[in-house]
């Protein structure tokens, strides 16, 4: 059996009701984007919302020294953007496609319109809105409070909650991640992460087999991150 990039996701719109599902499907225009194109870059004004019905992509924050921190992934089936209704806000975020990807773009105009004439609409997008706050707070939470150990053992656990493929006791990451991959995810060098996950192997908590990620010891890296046991819809990259 191919593993290679095997996702096992749970989709940040899996709350929406068929129905509402339907109707915000309906207003979509639908294009096409190639790898590394931009969906949108910091500072552009925020009025669209997007949703990703093949492909993938990332939500990345340049810091001061021009390094990317890559915030979120959106895989089939997610919903991103930021609902805007001033109209006068500009994103902090930049959105690259990082898979060859078809996105649905709703335009903000056309969607207020909706959420005004559907009140089951509204409140369930309500509900993805604090959906994605409480991951904003959590993905903050892995980076600055337990060390880079911390973030690195939470970003292993949010992996298998993407990539995670299960065969008796044996957890694989199913997608091969870089040194390089792992440090833009946690705001580290690749040497830094290069040490860390030596130190995790020598501990007996992750194995590498056939180039892919092994976890031995799931309990360890709960513990190394202080996990709060975050529903599926959380704890994801």
């Amino acid at each position: 059996m191919n593993l290679t990039d095997k996702l096992s996701v749970t989709t940040n719109t899996v709350h929406f009701s068929n129905d509402c599902f339907t109707k915000m499907r309906s207003m979509m225009h639908v294009k096409r984007e190639p790898k590394d194109n931009l969906v949108f870059f910091e500072g552009d004004l925020l009025d669209k919302l997007y949703f990703v019905l093949e492909g993938s992509v990332k939500l990345t924050k340049l810091n001061d020294a021009g390094k990317s921190l890559v915030f979120h992934y959106f895989f089939p089936d997610d919903l991103f953007g930021e609902f805007n209704p001033k109209q006068n806000q500009r994103s902090n975020f930049t959105a690259r496609v990082s898979e060859d990807a078809v996105i649905g773009v709703i335009h903000q105009s056309d969607f207020e319109i909706l959420l005004a004439e559907d009140r089951e609409l509204a409140l369930e997008f309500l509900q993805w809105q604090n959906q994605m706050q409480r991951y904003t707070q959590m993905k903050l939470r892995d980076l600055l409070f337990h060390g880079k150990n911390g973030a690195l053992a939470a970003t292993l656990l949010r992996s298998i909650n993407t990539y995670g493929y299960r065969e008796g006791n044996k957890l694989t990451v199913t997608k091969k991640f870089t040194d390089s991959d792992f440090a833009e995810m946690i705001g580290a060098s690749r040497e830094t992460i290069n040490r860390l996950l030596t130190s995790f192997k020598k501990k007996g908590m992750i194995a590498n087999h056939d180039g892919q990620m092994e976890i031995l010891d799931i309990s360890g890296l709960r513990e190394m991150c202080h996990c709060e046991e975050c529903p599926a819809t959380i704890c994801r990259l």
